[in-house]
């Protein structure tokens, strides 16, 4: 798979595919790149994507089937010894302003994968860890995120990527209010926070679908989906851009 630059390089003439959108990272050029769908909420007037606040998520959570701690994962997105322990990510959401708001972090581009990305705080499993205690350890130690002061609201779909086949949970837990963090340098970059009306505002999200050489698809010409949410200064996609599609097309299903 081809990659292309990053801001030099586009300066460079490279295309640029979010013309008026800038951001830091480099976004990987695959083999074949076709429009995607429209935004799952496209149909809903800008005042129905608005109040999306943590008592919301929680319902939506409840409604699924998915408060609580994630069910015990079988190996089901590959054989467990050639996939690793597992990961785990943690979708953090305080209120502010009636908005419930995400931590996002950007990694540090001196790391070997995804570096430079926009990112959940998360990471890999450790023995005898809990998707749980695997998030809420990975926080603390990107961020400084306190363990106790996050709540349990439940979990997302397990997912994988090509590049990292090994199954990650999302795992959802709200705040009190709008924590105090600290990147840490040798793995984030950044530590910021949106809200999540505003990844459904209008003009944020994008999808695309990609095609990549020796890499099955999920449809008959072995395309995938791919989201995208430009954000001030940066651009969510990949894993993050999937789990937040989940949740956000989750919630504004919710009353």
């Amino acid at each position: 798979m081809k990659s292309r630059g990053d801001m030099a390089g586009r300066a460079r003439g490279e295309r640029h595919r979010f013309p008026g959108h800038e951001y830091p990272q480099v976004i990987p050029e695959p083999d074949e790149v076709r429009p995607g769908a429209r935004a799952p909420w496209a149909h809903l007037e800008p005042a129905a994507r608005r109040g999306l606040t943590v008592e919301r998520v929680a319902r939506a959570l409840a409604r699924r089937g998915q408060a609580g701690p994630p069910p015990e994962l079988a190996p089901p997105l590959g054989d467990p010894r050639e996939v690793g322990p597992g990961a785990s990510v943690l979708v953090a959401l305080f209120d502010e302003g009636g908005e419930a708001r995400v931590v996002l972090t950007r990694r540090s581009r001196t790391l070997r994968a995804h570096r430079g990305e926009v990112a959940l705080p998360g990471g890999r499993r450790e023995a005898a860890e809990s998707p749980w205690e695997t998030a809420l350890r990975e926080a603390r130690e990107e961020v400084g995120l306190d363990p106790a002061a996050v709540r349990p609201l439940g979990w997302l779909a397990p997912l994988s990527t090509p590049v990292a086949p090994r199954a990650i949970v999302p795992v959802v837990g709200a705040l009190a209010t709008r924590p105090s963090l600290e990147a840490q340098p040798d793995e984030v970059e950044r530590v910021f926070t949106v809200a999540l009306c505003d990844l459904l505002a209008e003009g944020a999200f994008l999808e695309e679908r990609w095609r990549r050489e020796g890499l099955a698809g999920p449809d008959d010409e072995g395309f995938h989906p791919i989201y995208f949410y430009r954000v001030p200064g940066d651009l969510l996609w990949g894993a993050t851009a999937r789990v937040l599609t989940e949740l956000l097309t989750m919630v504004v299903d919710e009353p």
